[in-house]
């Protein structure tokens, strides 16, 4: 660790992969269960549309996902790459509002 940050951000990403398997895991029991019932497509969108629940799930997954995967790239590239940190920072931060924006568009669009 060599900064305040790196601290921090090594602490977001452990929290961020505890969110991630809670909520991979509501996920994937889910599909299990959508598989097995064989429901269509539109019936799957039947129940999410106005759920709070599915919101929160889908939600929170977006969220921790775009802030866990920005940090694993951000070191991946200081790793491989001879990009200047500050060029690195940026590059994640970039990544981190593209995952983020299309998340939750997505989300948005199985809840509205």
């Amino acid at each position: 660790m060599n900064s305040r940050l790196d601290v921090w951000l090594w602490m977001a990403q452990r929290a961020t992969a505890f969110l991630l398997v809670i909520t991979v895991t509501i996920h994937l029991g889910t599909m299990i269960y959508v598989v097995n019932d064989g429901l269509s497509a539109g019936q799957i969108l039947a129940h999410t549309r106005g759920n709070l629940f599915w919101l929160s799930v889908y939600g929170s997954f977006v969220t921790a996902a775009a802030i866990h995967v920005p940090i694993g790239l951000r070191v991946v590239l200081m790793e491989w790459t001879s990009i200047r940190k500050d060029g690195v920072n940026m590059i994640a931060l970039a990544f981190a509002a593209l995952l983020a924006f299309l998340g939750w568009r997505a989300v948005l669009g199985l809840y509205a």
